[in-house]
């Protein structure tokens, strides 16, 4: 069996050309990027057309583990199978960053005959979008510590700067540093640190953004730091805005490239879920929903994180309304979910699955309380059970959830169909009812309740001394009106990663609370969840090389 790039490299891509005609964009319409890919004119959502707006599906899945549940592979899969029976499918989904590509998680495109291509690109520098945004940002970094240097007028307390500079790399050293080192030509001596770009605030107004005009006031609104008399300054206040628009005025524009089996796919944005809110771009998914009968996206990590923050963020401020919600599992991440370690998940045990099922069974139910209908994708693997897969299925169906194996790994969109029939049956005969979980206009800790009790299962929020004056002075600048973003552990509904399947009796530990103004949510931070991670033993880089005809080798 050939690896995800040997695949990748061996596919029969069509020119973006056709893609784009495919679902009725035109030359004027489209920016080419060379042969295979290119960016998508805003104009294309003013265009009257007589379509309906697509059906919308969102893909995610239960918390994930070191076995992998291949939520974007599924992703891709459906599309694929969606189109194999002859319906209008387009695919929306967010661009990999270069820290997790080069560290522990490699490519992220997809797997196997799943993929999004040309590969090698979307994984790499694809259309500059990521270094668009890491340059806006570092352009407010760098005007920040310009203006005290050139006098500060605006009195900034250097002990009170908020905002950080960020790269797209894995870099722990990065985490805690200081600047302004080496005399006064230097600027002024003061603690600072990095993030990794997907946690960039930038990053998150990009994908909650429904104009350059929409982006440009957001940025703006960045808070950056507080004054010697504690008063909030802000972006504008420094008057960078509109150069770091400019630096962004390409990355705006959503990307268009297409799947191993010509599906047209749209990819665009890429917050960690984890640390950020985890979907692609509003514009992406309108976009998507434009142009196709059905617009499949997914959103980052399990149905804790991503769906959460997709259903209320993402949604709230795009006017989105999900009609069908699919919860990627494996056997696989069900059995270490029930005590069974990463060596002996091949080994089959259903009672290891019977302990483990909890996790599917707690996000089906979280996802229920929006309103929206769930079918569960068993994404196969070679060491699955009959017995195991059996068990699954008669889970689902005792719980009322549609159920269907998905074999679109080894097998692209064919292996997809039975999971694409039950997902059209779902649109076909129920109609959404979504609501948001909680106003936004609650107080930040009735907010945090909300989510900690009704989605993680916690049976109480606790918060540090930091945590509780962050939140007084939030709510005495009136900036607390916003939705929550939970920084957290993926791989726990809970904020401490060894508590797998469906933890109780824990609490939620908040240790920091800072609000995105631009973007428009607080991030509440909690239990050990880091902003900038860090490169494993060995790093992912240490398997990946170019061969002298431009072959690229060990990206997968």
């Amino acid at each position: 069996m050939k690896n995800d790039i040997e695949i990748a490299q061996s596919a029969e891509m069509k020119p973006i050309t056709e893609i784009a005609a495919q679902i009725g964009l035109q030359e004027d319409d489209i920016e080419l990027y060379g042969k295979y890919k290119c960016k998508i004119s805003l104009d294309v959502l003013n265009k009257d057309t007589k379509k309906e707006e697509g059906k919308l599906i969102l893909v995610t899945a239960i918390n994930p583990t070191p076995a992998g549940e291949g939520k974007s592979t599924v992703t891709v899969g459906l599309g694929q199978a969606l189109c194999k029976l002859n319906k209008n499918a387009v695919i929306a989904l967010r661009e990999p960053s270069l820290g997790p590509v080069f560290g522990i998680k490699g490519g992220a495109a997809g797997g196997g005959y799943s993929q999004v291509v040309p590969m090698e690109d979307i994984n790499l520098h694809f259309t500059g979008d990521m270094h668009a945004i890491t340059a806006a940002n570092n352009l407010l970094g760098a005007a920040i510590d310009n203006h005290i240097h050139q006098g500060n007028n605006l009195k900034i307390d250097a002990r009170r700067i908020v905002f950080k500079r960020v790269m797209d790399m894995n870099d722990r050293a990065l985490r805690n540093i200081v600047v302004g080192m080496g005399g006064k030509v230097n600027g002024f001596l003061r603690e600072d640190g990095f993030m990794i770009t997907v946690a960039s605030e930038i990053m998150a107004i990009l994908c909650l953004s429904n104009s350059l005009m929409d982006l440009k006031e957001r940025m703006g609104n960045i808070l950056v730091a507080y004054n010697l008399d504690g008063e909030p300054v802000y972006c504008k206040d420094l008057g960078v805005q509109g150069a770091m628009a400019l630096l962004m005025k390409d990355a705006i524009k959503p990307n268009l490239v297409q799947t191993l089996e010509n599906t047209p796919a749209i990819i665009h944005g890429g917050p960690f879920a984890n640390i950020a809110h985890g979907c692609n771009s509003i514009l992406a998914t309108k976009m998507a929903l434009k142009l196709g009968d059905y617009a499949i996206t997914e959103a980052g990590f399990g149905a804790d994180l991503g769906a959460e923050k997709f259903l209320d963020i993402k949604c709230r401020y795009g006017g989105l309304k999900p009609d069908c919600v699919v919860i990627v599992a494996t056997i696989r991440a069900l059995k270490h979910h029930g005590g069974v370690s990463k060596e002996k998940l091949s080994v089959p045990s259903v009672e290891a699955l019977s302990k483990g099922i909890e996790n599917l069974e707690k996000q089906i139910e979280n996802i229920k309380k929006y309103g929206v209908t769930v079918v569960v994708a068993i994404n196969k693997f070679i060491t699955d059970s009959e017995e195991e897969i059996e068990f699954i299925e008669n889970f689902c169906n005792n719980l009322g959830v549609e159920v269907a194996l998905a074999e679109v790994w080894e097998k692209g969109g064919s292996g997809g169909i039975h999971l694409a029939e039950k997902v059209l049956n779902v649109l076909e005969s129920q109609e959404s009812k979504f609501k948001c979980l909680y106003d936004e206009k609650l107080c930040i800790k009735e907010k945090m309740d909300v989510i900690s009790k009704e989605i993680y299962g916690a049976d109480k929020v606790t918060y540090t001394k930091a945590a509780e004056k962050q939140i007084k002075e939030i709510e005495d600048l009136g900036l607390d009106k916003l939705p929550i973003c939970v920084a957290k552990t993926q791989y726990s509904l809970s904020d401490n990663p060894q508590l797998l399947g469906k933890p109780s009796g824990f609490d939620m530990n908040v240790r920091e609370v800072r609000v995105s103004n631009g973007a428009g949510f607080i991030v509440v931070l909690t239990g050990d969840v880091m902003t900038m991670p860090g490169l494993p033993k060995i790093p992912a880089a240490n398997k990946m090389d170019i061969l002298e005809d431009g072959t690229i080798i060990g990206l997968f």
